[in-house]
C-alpha cells in the first residue's frame, strides 16, 4: 500500500465531507423552515449564497493545505541536506581520528584485517544493525499511534462534531497571530 501524502489526509477529512450537500441537502435546509415560508423562492436563494460561501471557505482551505503540503516538502529538502551535511562532518571527524591513531599509513591501501579478524567486525556490525532496526521499528510504531490517535482527533472535523464550541474563533485568532508574526518576521 503505498503512503497516503499529509495534503491526501487532510483533503479527505477537510475537503470532501465539507460542501454543503454533504451537510444538509436543500430539502432538508426547506424542511427546516416553518410551513408557511417552505415554497418562498428566497429560501432556494438562501441556500444558494450559503453554498457560495461554503465553496469560498473550502477553496481557501484547500489552498491552505497545498501551500503547507508545499512548506513540508521544502522544509524535508531542508532536513535532508542538513543530515548529509552533519554525515559528512562526521565522516571527516572519523577520518581525521584515524590519521591521527594511525598516521598518514591510514589512507594507505594496507589491509587493516585477515580473513579470520574480520568476522568478529562484521558479526559486531551485524549486531548494532539488528539493534538499530528494532529500535527504528519501536519509533516506527509510536510514529503510527500518534499519527492514528491525530486522524481519530480529526473525525470530529469531518462529522462536524467538535466538543469546543469556540474552537472555529480559537483558530482564526491563531491564525490572524499567526500571520502577524510571519509578517513581522518578513
Amino acid at each position: 500500500m503505498a503512503p497516503i501524502s499529509e495534503s491526501k489526509i487532510l483533503s479527505n477529512f477537510l475537503l470532501v465531507p465539507a460542501q454543503l450537500p454533504a451537510a444538509i441537502s436543500l430539502q432538508e435546509f426547506i424542511g427546516l423552515f416553518p410551513r408557511r415560508f417552505q415554497s418562498s423562492p428566497h429560501i432556494r436563494s438562501l441556500y444558494r449564497d450559503l453554498q457560495s460561501q461554503r465553496n469560498a471557505v473550502v477553496d481557501n482551505v484547500a489552498e491552505n493545505i497545498e501551500t503547507e503540503a508545499k512548506q513540508g516538502k521544502a522544509l524535508r529538502r531542508y532536513a535532508t541536506k542538513r543530515r548529509i551535511e552533519a554525515e559528512a562532518q562526521e565522516h571527516d571527524d572519523e577520518m581525521e581520528i584515524e590519521r591521527m591513531l594511525f598516521g598518514a599509513a591510514a589512507n594507505a591501501h594496507n589491509p587493516k584485517h585477515s580473513l579470520i579478524s574480520i568476522i568478529p567486525e562484521l558479526e559486531g556490525a551485524v549486531n548494532e544493525i539488528e539493534t538499530e532496526i528494532q529500535r527504528l521499528a519501536v519509533e516506527e510504531e509510536s510514529l503510527l499511534a500518534s499519527v492514528r490517535q491525530t486522524v481519530g482527533s480529526m473525525s470530529d472535523l469531518r462529522y462536524g462534531r467538535l466538543a469546543n464550541n469556540q474552537l472555529r474563533e480559537q483558530v482564526l485568532e491563531g491564525l490572524a497571530d499567526l500571520q502577524e508574526t510571519c509578517k513581522e518576521k518578513h
